[in-house]
């Protein structure tokens, strides 16, 4: 599709990347079922030699992230915690990075135990002002890591002022992960972020089915960095999985509307619930970045996350155990409402000290509002509160 950056959100979901089979016609790309390619002669070849370097199916798919991402490269890898690998392979020893304080927990865990023993260091911040980020940056900074909304405690990050405060200084790369928002929601290119990074698992590929992580740019240099280590480190995705993402990326923006409709609706419920101490979604008037939000968002999205009034662990067990719409289980973004508790599952690898500073409780319940129908999960939410 030409000029894919000219089009709407909608229209580049269906379409870009994605061409006719040019020997059958065939209007879905095929799944390129192969590890090798055949060479009239050696080096002359059709542009592909090995899978791991490159493969048609994989090579749609990276053209129709960038093009949602309004980029010009996209890079796609074998889960979203292999993009951030390949993003912390860029530094050496010695450099620093600049973290939020409240990010996914499997990010923090490479974070802290793969790269900070290779001599990397981190500064893990609130960025909720992110003024902030200038205190501490240094001559050994090379990348600042964002969250916005924030994994689980929804906090909001100015991509802009962020975007900012890095091209103050040379060779900083502002990095947003946009996973909560997806393209749909969010562009972080747009307001000045060098790299974006989706754990594509979620709402991009959205039926639960695939595990695959993705970065897009339109720094050159930066691409072809990435692009060595996506072929040299070899942790890359097979075309079947790349088919499934493309078909679910034609339905990702009919998706994402229904999410953000259950998502205000189920919002609002549960913060008149009496047994509810305090909801964590950035479409409140009240939420401390609502304002940001606003302005850098096109909607606020299905993710919720609350605390209880009994502040226990116990008592939000007892509530997860008693869903039945909502399936208890890690991950987010698919058609199917999630539910989850981060202390225990997708947290857990943070000390609970890191945790509650954070607000990170023992009681917080994390929600992915599905696709359903709103009033089967309002009953739900009814009945397993109480």
């Amino acid at each position: 599709m030409s000029k894919s950056k000219n089009y709407r959100f909608g229209t580049k979901a269906i379409h870009a990347g994605v061409e006719p089979d040019s020997a059958t016609g065939a209007i879905m790309t095929p799944i390129y079922q192969t590890s090798t390619y055949v060479q009239s002669s050696p080096g002359k070849h059709k542009g592909y030699e090995y899978s791991r370097s490159n493969n048609p199916t994989r090579k749609a798919l990276e053209k129709s992230i960038a093009a949602l991402e309004n980029a010009d490269y996209g890079h796609t890898f074998g889960s979203g915690l292999a993009a951030i690998d390949a993003v912390l392979k860029t530094l050496k020893a010695g450099d620093e990075v600049i973290s939020t304080n409240d990010l996914y927990g499997g990010t923090y865990r490479i974070f802290t135990q793969i790269f900070e023993g290779l001599g990397i260091k981190f500064h893990f911040i609130d960025m909720s002002d992110a003024n902030e980020i200038e205190k501490y940056i240094n001559d050994n900074t090379k990348l600042i890591w964002v969250e916005t909304p924030t994994n689980p405690m929804m906090n909001i990050i100015d991509i802009k002022t962020a975007a900012n405060i890095a091209k103050k200084h040379n060779n900083i790369v502002l990095c947003v992960d946009n996973t909560f928002s997806t393209p749909y929601l969010q562009n972080p290119l747009d307001l000045g972020a060098d790299l974006v990074m989706h754990s594509i698992t979620k709402y991009i590929a959205g039926h639960s089915d695939v595990i695959m992580g993705a970065l897009a740019t339109n720094n050159k240099a930066l691409s072809e960095k990435l692009g060595f280590i996506q072929k040299a480190s070899g942790a890359v995705p097979g075309p079947q999985d790349c088919f499934l993402v493309l078909r679910g990326i034609k339905t990702l923006h009919l998706r994402m509307q229904r999410h953000c409709e259950n998502g205000v609706t189920v919002a609002n419920f549960l913060k008149t619930h009496p047994k509810v101490n305090k909801v964590y979604w950035p479409g409140f008037k009240s939420h401390p970045n609502h304002d940001i939000a606003s302005k850098q968002m096109h909607d606020f999205g299905g993710m919720i996350s609350f605390s209880l009034k009994d502040d226990t662990q116990k008592a939000a067990i007892e509530i997860l155990e008693k869903f039945e719409v909502f399936a208890l289980a890690e991950s987010l973004g698919g058609v199917e409402s999630l539910c989850g508790h981060p202390a225990s599952m997708t947290h857990s690898s943070i000390p609970k000290a890191e945790r509650e500073k954070i607000g990170l409780t023992d009681s917080l319940i994390r929600l992915s509002v599905g696709v359903e129908d709103i009033e089967d999960l309002i009953q739900d939410l009814k009945q397993a509160l109480g």
